[in-house]
């Protein structure tokens, strides 16, 4: 499952890997997650289908549902790297621990890491949550994931304030994206 979304998209979630159904399906986050996942999205005037591209660390999934190993995360590392270049996000949303520790390179657990945008390779990453850790845990998880969407939200939109600064200087055009006139959700389409 490569990915799945606006490859000209705002917002670029990235999950660990897909599971049995995405890996079966070739979409992520289908099924329970992924309703939440939709449902929190439409909280802040996004879909999956505008504006949003969906992608994992690792493009299949590991063997009983396992942590992804680090050679397999070595081999998929590229695809993830190019897939950000060529989606150019203004903000990263990493969902649980596992993108989350990978991509900032921390051993912070999600739990310290999440309620704020770091800036993160040009634009910002905002960890939260994994939407399946707010299915199975209180309301507590869930209403700390809508502050983080809420803190996406904010990025987006350009309001993002620094501790007593103004807002962030907007970010300069980006280049041109050598992507042909496709449909938006042509997966492939990203690499032709």
């Amino acid at each position: 499952m490569f990915g799945y979304g606006d490859a000209d998209a705002d917002l670029m979630i990235v999950g660990e890997g897909p599971g049995q159904r995405e890996d079966e399906q070739g979409l992520p986050f289908v099924g329970r997650s992924g309703q939440l996942l939709d449902q929190l999205l439409g909280e802040i005037d996004l879909s999956r289908e505008d504006n949003v591209y969906i992608g994992n660390v690792v493009k299949c999934r590991p063997p009983g549902n396992r942590d992804p190993r680090q050679d397999e995360i070595d081999t998929c590392k590229g695809y993830l790297r190019e897939q950000l270049r060529l989606v150019d996000p203004k903000v990263v949303l990493t969902l649980g621990n596992f993108s989350s520790k990978l991509l900032l390179r921390t051993e912070t657990g999600i739990t310290k890491l999440r309620g704020r945008a770091y800036e993160w390779w040009g634009r910002f990453l905002v960890p939260t949550f994994h939407p399946a850790a707010a299915l199975r845990g209180s309301t507590r998880v869930l209403e700390e994931m809508r502050a983080d969407f809420a803190l996406v939200a904010d990025v987006v939109a350009g309001r993002l304030r620094y501790e007593g600064a103004t807002a962030p200087e907007p970010a300069p055009e980006p280049p041109t994206k050598p992507i042909a006139a496709e449909p938006a959700f042509d997966q492939l389409g990203l690499f032709r």
